[in-house]
């Protein structure tokens, strides 16, 4: 069976956004980059909120991108190589391949996607992550922690469950970047 994983980037005060919804506070940098590129490549499916898929259906559509330099052609193949559920209510196309939309998130379509997976999913955006988590679906956390605080904003973890989490691993990048992987408890 496929595990669900929750992959996000994160401030140390736990925001993926801050108050102004901005997320430009994470600077690239080529080893987290190529680490974060690894992790997905190993990934068959990705499922997106459509603020999240909206941000990343560009290494689709801008070509530019890719040619920018080799570690980013290398996400961009990685990204492209994955299948993409998005679910929205008011997104009303998708804009790149292998890409499907849903208008609902349902926990028992995700669980029968688990079973049948050949590779690991990855659930991406808060608000989505938050009903996987709520769900009982997510079966590993794997947390990109950026050192700095952006004093509130968009809560990168649910705040209206309680999960108990096991770390599994560890990684400290060059940048000050931590790299925590989790297994929740009790599923």
């Amino acid at each position: 069976m496929a595990k669900l994983i929750y992959v996000t980037n994160m401030s140390l005060d736990g925001y993926i956004e801050d108050e102004r919804g901005a997320f430009d506070w994470f600077p690239p940098d080529d080893e987290v980059f190529a680490f974060t590129t690894n992790l997905l490549r190993s990934v068959g499916t990705f499922l997106y909120g459509r603020r999240l898929y909206e941000s990343m259906a560009v290494w689709e559509t801008n070509t530019g991108l890719a040619a920018q330099s080799e570690l980013m052609a290398d996400f961009a193949s990685a990204w492209k190589a994955a299948n993409k559920v998005v679910y929205s209510t008011t997104l009303a196309a998708v804009s790149t391949a292998g890409t499907r939309l849903e208008r609902q998130f349902d926990p028992a379509a995700i669980r029968q996607l688990k079973a049948t997976a050949s590779s690991d999913l990855t659930v991406g955006g808060a608000n989505l992550a938050t009903q996987a988590f709520k769900a009982g679906l997510v079966d590993e956390c794997q947390l990109f922690i950026w050192p700095v605080v952006v004093g509130g904003g968009k809560p990168g973890l649910p705040t209206d469950i309680r999960a108990d989490l096991e770390l599994l691993d560890e990684r400290r990048f060059r940048n000050g970047v931590v790299h925590l992987r989790y297994r929740p408890l009790g599923q």
